[in-house]
């Protein structure tokens, strides 16, 4: 081992994230590519319905964000997500959880870089091809951003966050600016260009059900705009007061990103007109829809605004999948911190960063972009992907409130007996309204990477069948395929077979998400052996 690696080793991760560091790099990580494509794909959806998925969804990542914000304090290491894992059900379902985890990172800087690629394609036509897809050209283009990001990241912690610090306060304002422009000339529009007092938000009414406020919550990327809370837990070993800081960071980026995404909804909403949707709302459509709030500023005579955004759609998404390498580098040095995986994974350079761990992010993030070569693509297997790993935060929280009640908790949520097990069937609701082609697409993802597990555990590392843990991991195949069982059975709105109705699909989603809770905590380790895990957590690094 080198010398700067030991001295890294040494050392460990630097403490130089503050309070506004870790709320921005949250915030940074939320006010991505998202908001430049939701409102619309939302609408189309759910009609003017959708402002609802907005506020529903906000609603829904506060109860998961919450539980989440007691655990990373209890937890303050970078990858923290990691570590809970371990804690409740042993090694077994921790290394599943955490290449799961990996999983949902590694593809978000490909596609905040397929983003950029394809409004570039208004400029230079080579990048994306008249299918949607990347071409050789615009692939290159994606594997190069990618890799700038990654290189940004060899940065010592102090000097990344505070080049995300000057992107986040232009991510922010620029979202906002947009979203009070369209309020105010969308409500003056009204007079002269709604004829005989009609209103789009009483146009086609019979285009769209509340059904679609649910169904769009993951189809219109409202659930992948607010995935981005999580990146101040993953950074909590580089905080100097991780118990403060980074439950503050969470709730409050999860705030500040609500306020900007259902502004940004209403206004989009009240600069439609209701020709826009004369054909129903499924197909929405106006001048330059392909890059929808750019189109409306430039309909509503905002040239300047139309501009600043497309200026934005290569910020924003370029501020996210910074950030996302980040915690996706973190991730991958938990997983060596814990022995989920090599120990180079937590090798760190001159400026304690992981550099190795950032390196994979880059090679496996150019990887995904050959199955997913498109933005819309992408999206659906990071938003299903997501949310399944959400679900064992809830569980995690329930069995340490359950066997160590005393332990001490920089921050306690209240009611967690109530908000957690809501937390969870929240989870599992999102992915029954991702539909059954995407939820069977999801659970074949989830038996290759055990199957993965299972070649490393027994062929690779030797390790013993009575030291694998079955009794503890064993909830998960109950919990995936009672889930599938559901979607399959539910409505044709959700892609299934039609047995059950849409509300009698919630209903029994949310019935056995509580079976599952309590199967999860029956299979949970003891409580003297989670004490223990959780001494040994406290002595890494």
């Amino acid at each position: 081992m080198s010398a700067s690696s030991e001295t890294g080793s040494a050392k460990g991760l630097r403490r130089d994230a503050g309070i506004i560091g870790l709320l921005f790099a949250s915030t940074t990580s939320m006010i991505g590519s998202g908001w430049l494509f939701g409102a619309l794909h939302a609408s189309k959806i759910a009609g003017p319905l959708s402002l609802w998925s907005w506020i529903i969804g906000a609603f829904i990542i506060m109860l998961v964000a919450l539980c989440f914000a007691e655990l990373a304090a209890l937890f303050p290491r970078s990858g923290a997500l990691v570590h809970m894992s371990h804690a409740s059900h042993g090694e077994g379902l921790g290394r599943i959880w955490g290449w799961m985890l990996f999983l949902s990172y590694v593809a978000v800087p490909s596609v905040e870089a397929e983003s950029i690629v394809t409004y570039a394609n208004n400029l230079y036509p080579h990048f994306v091809g008249h299918d949607g897809v990347l071409t050789a050209t615009g692939f290159i283009a994606c594997a190069v951003l990618v890799g700038i990001l990654a290189l940004l990241n060899l940065l010592a912690i102090r000097w990344l966050l505070a080049v995300n610090n000057t992107v986040t306060w232009w991510k922010i304002i620029v979202p906002a600016l947009t979203a009070i422009v369209l309020i105010f000339a969308g409500a003056s529009q009204i007079g002269p260009l709604w004829p005989h007092g009609t209103s789009v938000w009483t146009a086609a009414p019979k285009s769209y059900s509340s059904n679609g406020i649910f169904i769009a919550l993951p189809a219109a990327g409202i659930v992948f705009s607010f995935l981005g809370f999580r990146t101040a837990i993953d950074l909590g070993g580089e905080s100097a007061n991780p118990g403060r800081n980074i439950p503050l960071a969470v709730i409050g980026a999860v705030v500040l990103s609500a306020i900007i995404y259902i502004l940004l909804q209403i206004g989009f909403l009240n600069s439609l007109k209701p020709q826009d949707v004369a054909n129903g709302w499924g197909h929405l459509e106006f001048p330059g829809s392909k890059g929808p709030f750019a189109g409306l500023a430039a309909l509503l005579g905002f040239g300047w605004l139309a501009t600043l955004l497309y200026i934005d759609a290569a910020i924003s998404p370029a501020g996210t999948g910074l950030i996302y390498v980040t915690g996706g580098s973190r991730i991958l040095f938990a997983n060596g911190e814990m022995k989920a995986g090599p120990q180079v994974l937590t090798k760190l350079n001159g400026g304690q960063v992981p550099w190795v761990s950032v390196a994979i992010m880059w090679a496996i993030g150019v990887v995904f972009l050959l199955p997913f070569p498109a933005w819309q693509k992408m999206v659906n297997y990071i938003s299903d992907i997501t949310a399944l790993t959400y679900g064992l935060g809830p569980i995690v929280l329930l069995i340490l409130r359950r066997d160590h009640p005393d332990l001490h908790r920089p921050f306690r949520m209240m009611g967690a007996s109530v908000v957690a097990p809501v937390a969870f069937i929240c989870c599992d609701l999102i992915i029954l309204w991702s539909g059954l082609t995407t939820v069977s697409w999801l659970f074949v993802i989830v038996l290759v990477i055990f199957a993965l597990y299972l070649i490393y555990y027994f062929l690779i590392a030797h390790e013993s069948s009575a030291d694998f843990g079955w009794e503890h991991i064993g909830w998960l195949g109950a919990w995936f395929g009672g889930m599938w069982i559901i979607s399959a059975l539910s409505g044709h709105d959700l892609g299934g077979f039609g047995i059950l109705g849409f509300w009698s699909a919630v209903l029994l989603t949310a019935l056995w998400s509580l079976v599952v809770i309590e199967l999860a905590k029956r299979s949970s380790l003891p409580a003297e052996e989670t004490g223990k895990i959780l001494v040994e957590i406290e002595n890494t690094l």
